[in-house]
């Protein structure tokens, strides 16, 4: 079920209504009820794929137990590898399996041997990178003693099942979002409207920004060779914004949910676009995974704390393995390897952690450096989205080679230039509202609250006023579905 449908309008409000009823019955029947409201949720999809969530969710709950009591480390080790391979087993097989029978025919191909492997006919499952790493994060943490292990079941299938953000995340740490369903939850009016405001958010940033950067995203990746060169660097930048709508308003919609039924996730971007160096923009973009991936992988590989060449082997190591777990496509694996090389120079000399804070924190606009740094950092990010959206790398490299001739200086040229302009707009209205509320959690958080009445729903109205007015009529789906 995706939230831009009509059954989610009605699923919604239903399971709402029903959850805080049953908040004197005690928190077993609230946490069952997310647990069969998830199962629903996800099973909208394809019900047969419920049988991979039940499965990982009964082998870490397992794990779980029995690393309780055991407390031989060889023994532990061994529960904590059983976990990790049989979830990445079966993430593995229905993720990467055709990409390494591809691959490995391709190999052989080049050179000049013929092998009879054939692509198996493989269904990926909606969010299984999400919920898979999810899981694992409980077994980890269980196994390196930083969370107790829970002995109830309900509670951690509602965890891992949890359908705000089941399919496209927050990836959700045990450590912060298990112990939420232990405590008794209380309707809290100020965290549902905040919750709302969020949502709404997260709405606009998904049917005007994206979707509407999508039609042209797509109508030029698609047609590049009909298109001058300045045409297809504005089709980088709309699918820069394509993107960032798309997730970043799934996320605020999931987060904004979980408000409604009382839980905190928490905040997976935070103006990224806004980065001044591409090491503050993946502190910024996609933050649920950026930080699991250095506390699951980088840190454990030695980190910063370690010689040179391992720390430069170590940041290979995460960018390469975020790019495939992005996709099971060389595209992805080179889109990693690309933020890996524009991450190197800040790390050989030690400038990595020098934009920790929001950009012009105490001033209304940036210094004439500031906007430089932007710059560059939203190019770079840009250049590299295009492997990102390409389909193949000869897509990517025609694209690319669409760029760089005479035509790049040549006035853009495209269909629905009306549309464009209006999609222009929203851009330049998005970046004005996030810019204004880079400070918050999300750009709107505190807009308007100390506003009349009258003005504050104003602004609300407008919002949904563009919705309508700037909706497509196929909305297209979550980018990151098919992740």
């Amino acid at each position: 079920m995706s939230f831009i449908s009509f059954e989610f309008l009605i699923f919604l409000p239903v399971v709402f209504a029903l959850y805080w009823s049953l908040a004197d019955r005690g928190l077993r029947w609230q946490n069952l009820l997310v647990v069969v409201a998830s199962y629903i949720f996800y099973g909208w999809w394809d019900w047969r794929f419920l049988s991979l969530i039940l499965v990982s969710t009964l082998i870490d709950y397992s794990v779980g137990r029995l690393l309780l009591n055991e407390q031989q480390v060889g023994k532990r080790k061994l529960l904590l590898w059983v976990s990790i391979l049989m979830n990445l087993g079966l993430l593995g097989f229905f993720k990467y399996c055709n990409f390494f029978i591809d691959s490995f025919v391709s190999a052989f191909s080049a050179f000049g041997f013929q092998t009879n492997l054939y692509s198996l006919n493989i269904i990926l499952p909606v969010g299984i990178s999400f919920y898979t790493f999810q899981t694992m994060s409980y077994t980890i943490d269980v196994y390196r003693k930083k969370l107790e292990p829970t002995k109830d079941l309900v509670a951690f299938a509602a965890f891992v099942s949890f359908f705000p953000q089941l399919v496209a995340g927050p990836i959700e740490r045990a450590t912060n979002l298990l112990p939420q369903f232990y405590v008794k939850r209380r309707f809290d009016y100020a965290g549902a409207v905040d919750g709302m405001r969020q949502i709404l958010w997260g709405f606009f940033k998904k049917i005007v920004i994206a979707d509407n950067c999508a039609l042209h995203a797509n109508d030029i990746f698609n047609n590049y060779g009909e298109y001058s060169g300045s045409t297809l660097i504005l089709g980088v930048i709309y699918f820069a914004f394509q993107i960032y709508g798309d997730f970043s308003g799934y996320s605020d919609i999931a987060i904004g949910t979980s408000r409604l039924f009382g839980f905190d996730l928490m905040q997976n971007f935070a103006c990224p676009y806004f980065s001044r160096d591409i090491a503050e923009f993946w502190r910024r973009w996609h933050i649920s995974l950026s930080t699991w991936f250095r506390d699951y992988v980088y840190i454990p590989l030695g980190g910063s704390r370690c010689s040179l060449s391992k720390k430069v082997r170590n940041t290979f190591i995460v960018f390469m393995v975020s790019g495939l777990w992005h996709g099971a496509n060389w595209t992805f694996i080179i889109w990693g390897g690309l933020h890996a090389l524009f991450f190197l120079p800040l790390l050989l000399i030690g400038k990595n952690r020098v934009n920790v804070d929001i950009v012009s924190s105490a001033r209304m606009l940036p210094t004439g450096k500031e906007f430089l740094q932007m710059f560059i950092t939203f190019a770079l990010v840009s250049f590299a989205w295009i492997f990102f959206r390409a389909e193949n790398m000869s897509h990517a490299f025609d694209y690319l080679a669409g760029i760089c001739n005479e035509t790049l200086f040549e006035s853009t040229k495209f269909a629905s230039k009306n549309v464009a302009r209006a999609t222009n707009f929203a851009i330049i209205f998005l970046l004005f509202l996030e810019w204004s509320g880079r400070k918050e959690k999300y750009a709107i958080a505190r807009l308007g609250l100390n506003w009349h009445w009258c003005c504050r729903w104003s602004f609300y109205s407008f919002l949904v006023f563009l919705m309508f007015m700037l909706m497509e009529t196929d909305s297209s789906p979550f980018i990151y579905f098919q992740f």
